[in-house]
């Protein structure tokens, strides 16, 4: 499934996903650091959303919200809206 994101309060304009399987096979961020969230999209590629949530949600950046809490947001929308697919 791909999944495009508008982040809102942060840097980054974009972010597209890329689940297959409950796991994590693209992300993708469009502006901002360009250096610290090419690290970040390498660093959850394999991992399954539920486990990096909770791991980014409360991330700051100058005092309020951040692009991977940004992320965590697109990934709680995915997750429910695959639990609803489930149902």
């Amino acid at each position: 499934m791909r999944l495009t994101y508008v982040p809102s309060g942060v840097c980054c304009t974009r972010i597209d996903l890329e689940i297959e399987g409950g796991v994590i096979r693209r992300c993708a961020f469009t502006d901002g650091c360009e250096g610290n969230l090419s690290a970040v999209s390498r660093l959850v590629i394999g991992r399954k959303p539920e486990e990096l949530i909770p791991l980014l949600q409360h991330i700051p950046c100058d005092g309020h919200g951040s692009c991977p809490a940004q992320l965590a947001l697109a990934l709680q929308q995915y997750a429910e809206r695959e639990k609803t697919r489930t149902v």
